[in-house]
């Protein structure tokens, strides 16, 4: 959730400092696309602990072994998928 909230902040503020159609990053451009990715995992966490009576009995160690982890993972995907999606773009560009 935290990494959502910050995610979230900085596409606030990317949209706010530069004006529409401006070259951005690989990454930067896809970055709603993250902050999605980031906000549905949360709640799709929130209901699975509501669910199982978990919503307050998370512990530190928790968040460090599953939650960091899990976070790094998806945040790894979307890159690969970013930069996928701009080479495929790029490619089908020169054709």
């Amino acid at each position: 959730m935290a990494q959502a909230i910050a995610t979230s902040a900085i596409c606030r503020a990317k949209a706010r400092k530069s004006p529409e159609g401006q070259h951005q990053s690989v990454l930067g451009a896809q970055l709603p696309t993250l902050e999605k990715m980031l906000w549905g995992g949360t709640v799709v966490l929130l209901v699975d602990h509501a669910i199982h009576g978990e919503l307050f009995s998370f512990s530190l160690r928790e968040l460090l072994t599953v939650g960091v982890p899990m976070s790094v993972i998806m945040t790894a995907i979307w890159a690969c998928w970013a930069l996928y999606k701009s080479r495929k773009k790029t490619a089908l560009e020169v054709q």
